[in-house]
């Protein structure tokens, strides 16, 4: 049963990166619903560049491979401390992603009548707490 939380959550890391480089490369699929917009849905509360969305893909693709090497799935390439730290930071960063900014995104958002919110609550907010559960049952 342990082996679901690596491998599953590897997996939605590796297709939301690439996602990420889809859309850093000019793609439109799903970009209506995945940027917070401000509560009457008229405009997004930031624009990310291309090159902010290529350092999140590959920091995303970077979070599989640590996963999977904490949980023993895959080898080492860099020196194990560091990938329990950056499991570590992994880990908060997904949790502090889930209780969210207390505005708009996260399971304490103000703004939840956008189509961004309603996403957000159904499908990414608990994917970030999976993730972060995630990594935290990798370190033991």
């Amino acid at each position: 049963m342990m082996h679901v939380f690596p491998i599953s959550s590897a997996i939605f890391l590796v297709i939301v990166s690439l996602l990420h480089f889809y859309w850093a490369f000019g793609g439109k699929w799903g970009t209506d619903s995945v940027i917070p917009t401000t509560a009457d849905d008229s405009r997004r509360t930031f624009s990310p560049g291309i090159g902010g969305t290529i350092i999140v893909a590959c920091l995303l693709a970077c979070a599989a491979y640590m996963l999977l090497a904490q949980s023993g799935y895959l080898s080492p390439v860099i020196a194990p401390a560091l990938i329990q730290w950056g499991c570590i930071v992994c880990a908060a960063v997904f949790v502090l992603r889930a209780v969210g900014d207390f505005n708009y995104i996260g399971y304490f958002k103000k703004v939840k009548n956008t189509k961004f919110a309603r996403q957000d609550t159904a499908l990414f907010t608990p994917l970030c707490l999976w993730l972060g559960i995630s990594f935290l049952l990798a370190l033991f």
